[in-house]
This record gives structure tokens, sequence and C-alpha cells, in this order.
């Protein structure tokens, strides 16, 4: 049924590129489609990292910059319709956050849906998280809603570990109520220090960290973070984690591959002890996003959670890497349906709110 057709366009934390979903819910379970990656240039990936700290006319640049995102959004669009033509109900588009500040009441994610609409001649639904964060919660993670609604199962206890530029997980306990938040650092931190010193855009299987040696003080100084600390409901981005907070801890003496291999410890920290924290009881971790590449990251994990068993979404018969890109397709679809779509339980928001504001087609 061409109604249930939505399209999902995720561009996350990691700054490396549009991931684009199809997919039809005309039946029980979603049907992806159809998928397309569309890696940012690299002067985009740059202009968006300097407007995640003020400076010189960062409003015009801000504007310029969400223009050229909806461009790139349409033609992941496009590409998706070659693939697999017919009618599509809706985009739905995340953006791209270049603020996530709850504390003060706004989030911000550009990406000018009113010009991917002319674009694409199709209605799309943006700006989930607003209406979230307007009724008091965190605006974030809004994922978990679309894990219960695709990967609850009644009796394994499992928890869903998205792992992008920051990590989030989904604790799916079977007779209790859907809880999630964001864990810290994901792929953030291991990214930016592989670029700084490799020049390449991520480290490989984890092969670089895996030459390195955990630099125990300065992990020990980093998972002081107050973050680490807060109870949930909580979320976090490139406001907190960020290269000038890693300078923070480093004296310049460090072997650079011994603080890729202490970052890549912080990230299996941060994941390992939220669960071990928060879902008392898990069975089997699933792993989704870029993470989940990164075989060293995978091998601490287990090593980490010796009671669990810790594997790709993949084994699940699910595409890990377009799962976020499906679950914006969802909210879209949600939000066309009138529904509310954010978890109380996770983001803290007074009650269930319809996310997302529309630009018709």
């Amino acid at each position: 049924m061409s109604g249930c057709r939505y399209i999902g366009l995720m561009s996350g934390t990691s700054l490396d590129g549009v991931d684009a979903a199809l997919v039809d819910f005309s039946t029980d379970l979603p049907i992806l489609l159809a998928t397309h990656y569309l890696p940012f240039p690299q002067t985009l990936r740059q202009a968006l990292l300097a407007l995640h700290v003020p400076g010189h006319d960062e409003l015009h640049r801000t504007q310029l910059v969400a223009n050229q995102l909806a461009e790139l959004y349409a033609h992941s669009v496009q590409a998706l319709q070659t693939q697999f033509p017919g009618d599509i109900a809706a985009i739905g588009c995340h953006g791209q956050t270049i603020r996530h500040n709850p504390q003060q009441g706004y989030t911000l994610q550009i990406g000018n849906a009113a010009l991917l609409a002319e674009l694409t001649g199709l209605t799309v639904i943006h700006d989930f998280r607003s209406r979230d964060i307007a009724a008091g919660g965190q605006g974030a993670p809004l994922v978990p809603a679309f894990h219960d609604a695709l990967l609850r199962h009644p009796t394994q206890h499992r928890v869903i570990v998205n792992i992008g530029g920051i990590s989030n997980l989904t604790d799916l306990a079977p007779g209790q109520t859907t809880a999630g938040f964001d864990c810290g650092p994901g792929n953030l931190l291991l990214d930016a220090w592989c670029q700084q010193h490799l020049q390449q855009p991520f480290d490989r299987d984890g092969a670089w960290a895996a030459q390195g040696q955990v630099l125990p003080t300065h992990l020990q100084a980093m998972l002081a973070e107050p973050f680490f600390r807060q109870t949930p409901p909580k979320s976090s981005g490139r406001d907190l984690f960020n290269i000038v907070w890693l300078q923070g801890f480093l004296s310049g003496d460090e072997r650079p591959q011994d603080v890729q291999r202490t970052l890549l410890e912080l990230t299996v920290h941060g994941i390992a002890d939220a669960i071990n924290a928060y879902c008392t009881g898990a069975q089997a971790v699933y792993l989704c996003g870029g993470g989940t590449h990164n075989h060293l990251l995978r091998q601490r994990l287990q090593q980490h959670l010796p009671s669990c068993v810790v594997a790709p979404i993949q084994t699940l018969g699910l595409d890990g890497d377009n799962l976020e890109a499906m679950a914006f397709a969802w909210l879209a679809w949600q939000f066309q349906r009138g529904v509310a779509a954010n978890l109380p339980a996770v983001t803290g928001a007074r009650a269930g709110r319809i996310l997302g504001a529309c630009y018709p087609g």
C-alpha cells in the first residue's frame, strides 16, 4: 500500500553522512524496502563542526548549511525513489543537531524542511524533539519508542544499544515499562581523535586502539564526568562530549594510540555500567549503529557483560546501520496517524505527545 510507505532520513552526531530508508508500514512489522547512504562532503562536515560552538555570523552560516543539508536529503530521497518507484506518504527528517540543551528548554536540528518539501514535492515531517522538550522532557532519545514497537520479546529481556556518535540504550524487560537513555560518547570522540592523528574518518575494527594501552588515571578522570552519575532520564551530545572536553584530560605527552584505547574503554564503560546499573536481569544486548562494526569494542562489551549475549542486531534479521533512519520513518507515520510517539518514562516528558511539525507536499 503506497499510503503506508515512508522515508526516514537520519544524519547523526557522527557527522558522517545521511542514512535514508524507505519503509512500508502496511503489515504488522515494518518492511525495509530500500536504503541509501550519502556521505557528507568534507567541507560540509567542517561547517557543521564549526556550528557546534559560538562563532562569527553563525546565524547566517546556519541557514546556508541548512540549505545544503536539504539538498543532500533531497538527493537521498531521489536515490530511494530510483531504487523503488512508487508513491511516498511522507518523509520523516531528523535534521542535523547543532545544539541540544533541554536543561534550558531547547534543541536545534537544522535542514530546511520547507526547502526539502519543495525539492521533493513530498510532505516532510521534521522537528521531532521540540514538543517533548516543551512537555518537560529531554527530547531524546526518541528511538526507544520504535525499539519497543519492533523488538520487544515476551520472555527475553533485551537491551538495544545504538552506538552512534553518542551511545544510547533501550531496556525492554518483559512485563515492564520500556526505559531508555543516553549512555555517553559512542564513536564521537574515537572518530575525532582518529581523524586528528591518522587523517582517517574512523578506526576500522578498533585496530589502532588495539595497538595502545588503557591509561587508567585518564579513564577514571573521564568517568568522573557528572553526566555518568546522573540518573535517567538523560541525554547528551557534542555540547558536552567534544574534542575540547577530551583535551582537558590530556597533558600532551600521551601516545595517541593509548588515548584511542582509553576512549574505546570510555565508550564501553558508559554502556556496560549503564546496563549493569539500570537493566538488571538483561539476557541479550543487541547492538546497532556504526560502532557495531568495531570488533574490539564489541569484544570489550562482551567481557564487561559476561552474563549477557552481546550481538549485532543483524542476528535478529534487521539492518543495524539503518535502524535509526527506519525509526524516523516510523515517527513520521505516527505523526500522520495522530499517535503520540514519545515515551515519558524515557524522556521525562509529562505525558505522551504527537511529535513533529509538517510541511505538506
